[in-house]
């Protein structure tokens, strides 16, 4: 299964309050816990026989670990532009297309940053101020949180 749909998963079952959540797909099967402490996101088990390594949790909290360390990269000073949802980071519309904006192109309010992919939609992300793009704070096809930063204009 796919890190992005267990990523998903794991953070709708802590933000609905279900206690658990269990998925088949194919041979594979995941069954998620919450253990109703606030914070935690819940309790991965694997119910097929897989591999250790497949079942070791490490990639997720690599993933889960990425954002913070974006947070403390911003060098510059102005508007952080943030993700209103979670799903994936996209620069442009289609990989042959040219990004929407690049570092040092100057916005208007209501211009388009990016696209956000959530649940198969395409949602463009617009600018909510004027200014210069200073910084772009996430790579093309990552997957990114609510709220986290995603350009800084000044």
């Amino acid at each position: 299964m796919d890190l992005r749909k267990l990523k998903t998963l794991i953070d709708l079952v802590s933000e609905s309050g279900i206690s658990e959540l269990e998925v088949n797909e194919g041979e594979d099967r995941v069954r998620i816990v919450n253990a109703g402490a606030p914070g935690t996101a819940g309790q991965l088990v694997y119910a097929n026989p897989a591999p250790i390594q497949a079942i070791q949790a490490a990639p997720i909290a690599s993933a889960v670990a990425t954002a913070p360390v974006a947070v403390e990269a911003i060098a510059e000073t102005g508007f952080v532009a943030r993700s209103p949802m979670v799903g994936t980071f996209y620069r442009a519309p289609n990989p042959e297309s040219p990004d929407f904006v690049k570092v040092g192109d100057t916005v208007k309010v209501g211009q388009t940053l990016c696209i956000i992919e959530a649940m198969k939609l395409l949602n463009e992300i617009e600018s909510e101020h004027a200014g210069v793009i200073k910084q772009i704070l996430c790579e093309n096809g990552q997957g990114v949180e609510f709220d986290q930063p995603l350009f800084i204009i000044a």
